[in-house]
């Protein structure tokens, strides 16, 4: 199990990943507290293409609150996303809330060691790469590890909810 660079930032998410016995690479940045793009912010500084990197968002669904893993390059199909959990409809929850059950902070949320588990879909593209990226946790910090291992571990499924533009 790789965690490199790892001395003194375990997150609920990187605690997951080794509870799990997960392979995976620590990638911190420099983040800049002015930056509103995050998963963009991560990818220019690492070096990294945006359909590698993903960002986690939660919206509302019919039966209450999921996570949707997407890359950076798109946006969130709401309708797809909605459809890939049984459901109509889905809007972008209010960030306070997403805090608040996540315990995370926006710009920081990562699909793992969330406070409460969540449905979960993560985009089908990411099954493309043999490594995808995601936030760790904290802005400035994140994981590389095998999509296979994301999706089993938030116990996901997976489907086509990124749409580019």
């Amino acid at each position: 199990m790789s965690k490199k660079g790892t001395k003194g930032q375990g997150t609920p998410a990187t605690v997951a990943l080794t509870q799990a016995g997960v392979e995976f690479t620590l990638h911190p940045y420099e983040h800049d507290a002015g930056a509103q793009a995050y998963g963009e912010e991560a990818a220019d500084a690492l070096g990294v293409p945006y359909e590698r990197i993903f960002k986690t968002l939660v919206a509302e669904v019919e039966s209450g609150l999921a996570v949707a893993v997407v890359p950076v390059a798109g946006k969130l199909d709401l309708k797809a996303f909605a459809a890939a959990l049984g459901g109509k409809r889905a809007a972008m929850a209010e960030a306070a809330k997403v805090e608040r059950v996540t315990g995370y902070v926006v710009g920081g949320i990562s699909p793992l060691g969330q406070r409460r588990r969540l449905p979960t879909v993560v985009d089908s593209s990411a099954l493309e790469f043999p490594t995808v990226y995601f936030s760790a946790g904290r802005r400035g910090l994140q994981i590389e590890t095998a999509p296979a291992e994301l999706v089993r571990l938030t116990q996901a499924v997976t489907a086509s909810i990124g749409r580019t533009g």
